[in-house]
């Protein structure tokens, strides 16, 4: 049986690639689902390689279903870095949902390991973010650069950071 998280997700993009609609959060889902709020990402892979990737580090909605679905449509539609996903994309893509924990400040980067913490590196309004446990990320001097990339902020600039943790479902 799919996880709830994923399947709704795939729910979610799949309607959306078809026939542009966003569906409702069903009634057969657990209630935690339906009633608790919480940030997270969706990534989206097309035969291992990244194909969308969108996410919150804060609830924006009503509960994490209606954040799942949110966030699942922008990731087929709205990521920068690739064009929307096409109806025969479809079997081909599978996807992956991270349900974040609350952001904590770190004073250093030695309090960082990046396949337990994902990271939010910020500097005035430029922030960036990289979840944990990604592969060819293996030490948090890497991780913080990507982020640090992502987000526009110079490699040798000074910035803020935050650890999150994730449950990954998949």
């Amino acid at each position: 049986m799919d996880d709830p998280y994923v399947a709704l997700a795939r729910a979610s993009y799949t309607a959306f690639v078809n026939d542009g609609t966003r569906i409702k959060a069903p009634n057969m889902l657990p209630p935690y689902l339906r009633n608790e709020r919480g940030a997270c990402f969706v990534s989206l892979h097309k035969d291992g390689e990244l194909r969308g990737c969108i996410g919150t580090l804060e609830p924006t909605r009503r509960s994490i279903a209606d954040e799942v679905i949110q966030n699942a449509i922008s990731a087929c539609s709205r990521d920068p870095r690739f064009p929307p996903v096409r109806p025969d994309e479809l079997p081909r893509i599978t996807c992956s949902v991270d349900v974040l924990g609350e952001p904590e400040p770190i004073e250093g980067i030695d309090q960082l390991d990046p396949k337990k913490y994902g990271v939010i590196v910020s500097s005035g309004w430029r922030r960036g973010v990289l979840l944990p446990d990604l592969e060819g990320v293996g030490d948090a001097q890497t991780q913080v650069a990507i982020a640090k990339r992502k987000a526009g902020i110079a490699p040798g600039d000074h910035c803020g950071l935050q650890r999150f943790t994730v449950v990954r479902h998949v």
